[in-house]
């Protein structure tokens, strides 16, 4: 890790503007607007997130969008899909897409070994970011092995690593061979002590090989949502990413071409995703659950990850519309900073320490929403004096 004084992105040349808000709208949602969201309150006063499922059947009208809102900002139980399970794998893809410029800078400047080296330095960073992140848990006393930031860590090794060696067919072949290869052991390999293969919670192949061969802490109890097998899926989602690099850093196409190319890859892979989903043969299919993180599942965020950095590529880059991005261009600089930074102070925390005083919390209409602006707040703040002057720490 190393601290960088260099130009604002702004006026660096062959730097796409939109990347660098995709990832910082991406990872706003992480460092507390889902949490502002969760404190909005209905017109009657009572707060949305705390309804349960008879009080929210009589809804109607603005109290009816708000909880759409909420809900939409709540991972699924299992199967299908909200807008908040997009989160993690955006990351991911929009870690693709900078794979593609900082590593093609690299080998043009000093040489593939230099771009070896960055890899393998990146992903050691990111893995022991990630044990420290979680640190030791209180009740087992054990590390947590795999998590949000070892997966990150992993897709962006064997990502970095096939973009090194292979052109676009290359990297098409690996994620089909990938997709594939889980797909099959989850559909046909059965499961030791459960029966015949399945895509249940705690009864499927990857939750069965976490239980008997990942140590640790694992996040579930017997198994991990950031498991072993379910990592081989995730590095087709940072592969899907460094298409979307590949594409914006083709100066042979125009913005709007670009654009056009990357809504209509998105499309596509919406619509495979959900076809395999909801239209396969029963012993064919492959639900949309991001704890497995399916190849559906793959599929279907990459769409979506396709869409938005093809809006956003469109509305920053090409019509120069970008005013309303700039905060998140300031978080975007400096994510994963920013993301260590709330699981040690915890920004909401901060607020809490003025405005749970007695005689301001009486003085508020609805002190939970004011905490979590507020605790919003914080972060956009912290990025912005980093980007003002021009501290942007690279992992």
């Amino acid at each position: 890790m190393s601290i960088e004084v260099a130009e604002p992105a702004v006026v660096k040349p062959r730097r796409f503007i939109s990347v660098d808000a995709l990832r910082g709208f991406d990872m706003f949602w992480i460092l507390g607007a889902d949490g502002l969201a969760q404190t909005l309150p209905l017109t009657d006063g009572r707060i949305a997130s705390n309804l349960d499922d008879v009080a929210t059947q009589g809804l109607t009208g603005v109290d009816r969008g708000i909880h759409l809102v909420v809900e939409q900002l709540e991972h699924v139980a299992w199967e299908g899909f909200h807008f908040y399970d997009l989160i993690f794998p955006l990351f991911i893809f929009i870690m693709g897409v900078s794979t593609v410029f900082s590593l093609s800078r690299i080998v043009e400047q000093h040489g593939k070994k230099s771009a070896y080296w960055r890899i393998f330095r990146r992903t050691v960073v990111l893995f022991l970011l990630g044990i420290i992140y979680y640190g030791v848990d209180d009740d087992a006393q054990q590390f947590r092995y795999l998590g949000v930031l070892q997966r990150i860590a992993i897709c962006y090794f064997f990502g970095g690593i096939l973009f090194l060696n292979f052109r676009w067919r290359g990297l098409l072949a690996s994620s089909i061979l990938l997709l594939g290869i889980y797909w099959g052991l989850m559909s046909f390999v059965d499961v030791p002590g459960h029966g015949v293969a399945n895509w249940n919670g705690g009864t499927n192949l990857a939750d069965y090989i976490d239980t008997q061969y990942l140590g640790g802490h694992k996040a579930s109890g017997d198994w991990d949502p950031e498991g072993l097998l379910s990592t081989m899926p995730a590095i087709v989602s940072g592969i899907l990413g460094i298409f979307g690099g590949m594409l914006l850093q083709n100066r042979k196409l125009t913005g709007r071409v670009r654009t056009i190319v990357l809504l209509a890859i998105g499309g596509a892979c919406l619509g495979l995703g959900y076809s395999w989903h909801a239209y396969a043969p029963l012993d064919y299919d492959s639900p949309i659950i991001k704890t497995l993180w399916t190849p559906s599942f793959v599929l279907y965020a990459g769409g979506w990850s396709f869409i938005l950095l093809g809006v956003f590529h469109l509305i920053i880059d090409v019509l120069r519309f970008d005013f309303w991005a700039r905060p998140f261009v300031w978080i975007g600089a400096n994510a994963i900073t920013l993301y260590m930074l709330n699981n040690f102070i915890w920004y909401g925390s901060i607020v809490e320490r003025v405005t749970e005083q007695s005689w301001i919390s009486a003085r508020l209409s609805h002190p939970e929403l004011t905490v979590s602006v507020l605790a919003t707040l914080v972060p956009v703040w912290i990025a912005w004096v980093m980007y003002r002057n021009k501290a942007f720490i690279r992992v």
